[in-house]
């Protein structure tokens, strides 16, 4: 039986660490980018020592993220690239912010301190925004994220019950790899049919974000602890930095590039 092809099966960016994801059928990357669109802005909790005049990366524990506070995921969000215009809702409540302007990312801070725990605020909750050439991404490599979707039905297998891949927080959800095979591709390059190729730098060890169904804001499974439990590790996912840029398509199909000196 021949192996089924690679392809891209769902592509995400979110525009706010922490925040909703939003769907996007293309994403057009440049070489040693980020993925467009993605993680351009984090809501501090509390003093980060972020300095935005030489931003650097921190911890995600310096943040708003799922790890910390799981009713993130009941607050439904929305960018605008054009009107720079980011929009919030929950329980029938809205609010739209220009995050251009301080009236604006103030009108996003009340909202948030209004709508998630007391006791998950550390402090004054402060959105910042990324500069040209940075990201609030988790790892300081970490571009372009991969989730292999065979392995979020093997965790489905395991914890017996259905386990929603954004829980991962990915840009792209591929299929076609067996189960857990993109962990051993660190090093290795993946060619894309339009041209993009992607170099895999790391693989993604997983935290308590994703035990939160990223619907309902419950905790319902243990991710991090069913992964120790049948793999003695908890990665699930890579990264991948930019080698060529280019436009990649959902459905797209691609391939594993062969090692340096092996034969095509």
């Amino acid at each position: 039986m021949m192996p089924a092809p690679l392809r891209v099966a769902a592509m995400y960016r979110y525009p706010v660490k922490g925040l909703s994801p939003q769907p996007t059928r293309h994403a057009d990357l440049a070489a040693g980018g980020y993925f467009p669109g993605d993680r351009l802005f984090a809501v501090e909790n509390g003093p980060s020592g972020f300095d935005d005049s030489a931003p650097a990366h921190l911890p995600k524990t310096r943040f708003l993220t799922l790890m910390q506070c799981a009713a993130l995921a009941e607050i439904a969000s929305r960018y605008s690239d054009l009107e720079r215009t980011l929009t919030l809702h929950r329980d029938g409540a809205e609010v739209q912010g220009d995050l251009s302007r301080p009236e604006g990312r103030a009108a996003v801070e009340d909202f948030l301190t209004a709508h998630l725990p007391a006791e998950a605020q550390r402090g004054p909750l402060r959105l910042l925004a990324a500069r040209d050439g940075f990201r609030f991404t988790d790892s300081r490599r970490g571009f372009v994220s991969i989730v292999n979707l065979a392995s979020v039905a093997a965790i489905e297998d395991w914890v017996g019950g259905p386990v929603d891949p954004l829980r991962f927080r990915a840009n792209l959800y591929v299929e076609g790899w067996p189960a857990w095979a993109e962990l051993d591709l660190v090093g290795r390059t993946l060619a894309f049919a339009r041209g993009v190729r992607l170099r895999v730098t790391a693989r993604t060890q997983r935290c308590a974000a994703a035990n939160v169904d990223p619907r309902s804001g419950r905790r319902d499974f243990y991710i991090p602890r069913t992964l120790m439990t049948h793999l003695e590790h908890a990665d699930c996912g890579i990264y991948c930095e930019v080698l060529t840029g280019g436009r990649i398509d959902e459905g797209e199909p691609f391939a594993i590039e062969p090692k340096s000196g092996s034969p095509t």
